[in-house]
């Protein structure tokens, strides 16, 4: 009887898990994304606190690019060992100084580097670019013996790559 219960409570999960992925198909690399991110954690010359402590800057510092300047911006901020890089488009030069002031506030940020261009946000085509040259990017690290991608992280934006890290010589 336990037995039969223990199977019947997993088989409910496993069908409210393929439901789920069902409904939410692109979370899979979401999901995906969270498991290599778990491995991220063991090849990542940061401590696992820095690590932490970028994450929730990149947390907080969307949630107030967000309240700033909503969906007339595309912004993305990436935290590596506290340093933000701001990567993306503002329609005017005042969001731009806006954006980088709020990220500057954000707890436990140390500097800000702000490549933020001035223009109309880019296209659908232009930011799967980037993430295709992200993405060939990443796969040369994996060749390099040398170097490990997981302790490295790679920005692509506007066909300008952006490499955030700690290497040796």
């Amino acid at each position: 009887m336990k037995n039969q219960a223990l199977h019947g409570g997993l088989g409910r999960a496993l069908l409210a898990s393929l439901a789920i992925s069902g409904v939410l198909g692109g979370c899979v690399a979401l999901v995906g994304g969270a498991m290599v991110g778990g491995t991220m954690l063991v090849v990542d010359r940061r401590s696992t606190g820095a690590q932490v402590d970028d994450q929730t800057i990149e947390v907080r510092a969307a949630n107030a690019i967000h309240a700033a300047v909503g969906e007339r911006a595309r912004v993305s901020a990436t935290s590596y060992n506290r340093v933000v890089l701001l990567t993306g488009e503002v329609p005017v030069e005042a969001d731009r100084a806006e954006v980088e002031a709020i990220v500057a506030k954000v707890q436990n940020v140390r500097a800000v580097v702000n490549e933020l261009a001035v223009m109309p946000n880019s296209s659908f085509s232009q930011q799967s670019s980037d993430a295709l040259i992200t993405s060939k990017v990443k796969a040369a690290f994996v060749d390099a013996k040398d170097l490990q991608v997981g302790s490295m992280k790679v920005v692509t934006e506007r066909g300008v790559v952006y490499l955030m890290g700690r290497i040796t010589e």
